[in-house]
């Protein structure tokens, strides 16, 4: 009998050890892998704070790499070409396509193949691994329930420019990224036809059904609220927010198609922490990442795999893509967002 129990301990103290020392492997290939990482990471970016600290917290939980970010806004493209030939920052997060195909021209980015990156739509990715998209942002027209009927509203982009909506539009600004996007997508549509004339005609009847020009996304939907006028665009995730928090909203899906903005990441050249760089573009991307900023912060995933796992209104988005070759828009944007700005808007509507 004592003999047994004898045995008994040592096999168990056995299976202690070996156990052990299968976690203690594992542990220092885990250990071993993070610690060829820098120990820091810098981040470029134009999100909300609090989206940059939860990833950050949570990238360094899983690698140990302290973030640093930045948030510089409309100032973020400027930054990162100014300091091309001394990089301070190793990743540029947020901002669209045509910024980063505009950035990407210039040759500020390295190439990456993260993990995740082979299961994107081409729509959501550049062709040569410089740069992938984490968010997708439709921007889309709604109406004041209240105040049109179904048939009464735009069915399409064309139809803003009817008389019928004199002082009925409000819009953003060209300082929102969503509408800068916007308004070139739309003159991209007679560029492509070589139609540039009757475009700007196009964004003369615009303006001058446009009531006002808001700075400010939140002041916008309140005109809207508030009867002030009965029409305008703004990204998906802003109109369903709204909706539910009591707007009497209405979603048109434009039959020209709505213009889709990839939000993306990239890695910027030369940088100074390029192993942990590598780790945030795989982190960054990968399906249980994207859902969980989907489920947080309400940014809809580009990977479907995310999707499934977002907020049901992500899920039973079905929208028409409008046809934009972004490649255009970032080689034109500027001239035409200028041209719009000096010739075309009226400033006196300009409401901050």
């Amino acid at each position: 009998m004592k003999k047994r129990r004898i045995m008994s301990f040592i096999i168990g103290a056995s299976l202690v050890l070996a156990l052990t020392g299968c976690s203690s492997k594992a542990d220092t290939k885990e250990n071993s892998q993070n610690s060829n990482l820098e120990e820091k990471l810098v981040i470029y970016s134009t999100h909300p704070e609090d989206l940059l600290e939860s990833v950050a917290t949570d990238f360094e939980k899983e690698t140990g790499v302290k973030v640093e970010f930045i948030n510089l806004k409309g100032q973020l493209a400027e930054k990162i070409e100014a300091e091309k030939n001394d990089p301070q920052a190793d990743i540029m997060y947020g901002g669209s396509s045509a910024t980063y195909l505009e950035l990407a021209s210039k040759d500020v980015f390295e190439k990456t193949q993260p993990s995740w990156a082979k299961d994107l739509d081409p729509l959501f990715k550049s062709k040569d691994d410089l740069w992938y998209g984490t968010i997708q942002t439709p921007v889309m027209m709604f109406y004041n329930s209240e105040m049109l009927s179904k048939d009464q509203a735009p069915k399409d982009w064309s139809d803003l420019a009817d008389a019928k909506f004199k002082d009925q539009l409000v819009f953003r600004n060209a300082g929102s990224s969503s509408a800068k996007a916007t308004y070139s997508s739309l003159l991209y549509q007679y560029d492509k036809e070589g139609k540039m004339a009757e475009g700007w005609e196009y964004m003369k009847k615009l303006d001058n059904n446009t009531k006002k020009y808001y700075e400010s996304g939140s002041l916008q939907f309140q005109a809207i609220g508030r009867k002030e006028a009965s029409v305008s665009f703004a990204v998906l995730s802003s109109i369903i927010d709204n909706k539910n928090n009591g707007l009497p909203l209405e979603i048109v899906n434009a039959t020209s198609g709505n213009p889709v903005i990839t939000d993306g990441v990239a890695k910027i050249k030369n940088c100074k922490n390029p192993k942990a760089a590598d780790a945030f573009m795989d982190y960054i991307g990968s399906v249980d990442t994207q859902a969980k900023i989907a489920n947080e912060f309400d940014r809809m995933p580009t990977l479907e795999a995310a999707i499934k796992k977002s907020p049901k209104w992500m899920q039973d988005a079905k929208y028409k893509v409008m046809d934009v070759d972004w490649s255009v828009i970032a080689e034109k944007q500027g001239e035409w967002m200028q041209k719009w700005d000096s010739e075309i808007k009226d400033s006196n509507k300009d409401i901050k």
